[in-house]
């Protein structure tokens, strides 16, 4: 079963539960619409066999489903979004799309200061905003371009876009081209501000390709400092004469083999001739 939710929360669901749902300005409508743009007698919706079918009564303004006119025995599914005048209505079925449904109501916008103070809209997909009766969120302010900026929500972060506006979109007084939201924010357009109410999320903050990134330079040593060149380093006579006496040992040792190989030779001549007179005997 289908329920009728009500894109500004201007007054609970409704369950269409009768075989005939009729909308209009009139009092004897199932749901009577005090728009000038609505009809006396606008829309009607028929349910047959389960099924719901939405038929336009021949009104000038026209119904919209999904931003597309029809005309009659158009058939509803969970999730279309009719247009009636400036209202908007969202059909919901709760056996299927609950998850949707929770999700939808977790960003609103409340208009502050400007046309229509007080009134709060139910944010839900892309809506955009500015003086043309295309729009979902329409205003007749004359600061305002006929399709000024569009706000739009994906995996439950809202943005707000200038869609090339004349006096421009401005966030907390900053004007931007384009710009994630966070409740407690204040998006101005034209003379209507607008206080965005929701979930405070995580976005991913943008990374700046134009900005300079320093790296770290390579550690170089430290130079060492020259001698000055007018100061020689001065000699110590105690340590000269110790080292000379530390050398002296080692020369003594140097000579000694030698000595060593004339005593041999000596005694190996004597040895020879005595081996010649003993050989002439």
């Amino acid at each position: 079963m289908l329920r009728i939710h009500f894109a500004d929360n201007r007054q609970a669901p409704i369950w269409l539960v009768d075989e005939r749902f009729t909308i209009g300005q009139d009092s004897r409508n199932s749901l009577v619409l005090a728009d000038p743009e609505v009809g006396l007698f606008h829309a009607e919706i028929r349910q047959d066999h389960g099924q719901y079918y939405l038929s336009d009564c021949g009104t000038p303004g026209g119904t919209y489903v999904n931003d597309e006119r029809i005309g009659t025995r158009f058939q509803l599914r969970s999730g279309d979004r009719l247009r009636i005048g400036a209202l908007e209505l969202l059909l919901v079925d709760p056996a299927k799309a609950v998850p949707r449904a929770q999700a939808a109501t977790r960003w609103f916008l409340q208009v502050i200061k400007g046309e229509h103070e007080g009134q709060k809209y139910h944010v839900t997909g892309s809506m955009t905003f500015g003086r043309s009766v295309k729009c979902e969120l329409c205003f007749s302010d004359q600061e305002l371009s006929r399709r000024h900026g569009e706000f739009f929500l994906k995996d439950d972060v809202l943005e707000i876009k200038d869609l090339a506006s004349a006096n421009g979109v401005f966030v907390n007084q900053q004007r931007v081209s384009a710009a994630v939201l966070q409740p407690g924010d204040q998006v101005r357009m034209g003379s209507v501000t607008l206080l965005v109410i929701g979930p405070r999320v995580a976005a991913p903050q943008a990374v700046d390709e134009d900005a300079t990134l320093f790296m770290p330079l390579a550690r170089l040593p430290k130079p060492v400092a020259p001698r000055p060149a007018g100061r020689q380093p001065v000699a110590n006579p105690l340590r000269a004469a110790a080292q000379q006496q530390s050398a002296a040992p080692s020369d003594a040792a140097r000579q000694s083999p030698n000595r060593l190989l004339v005593g041999l030779l000596v005694l190996a001549i004597a040895l020879a001739a005595a081996l010649a007179g003993t050989a002439m005997l």
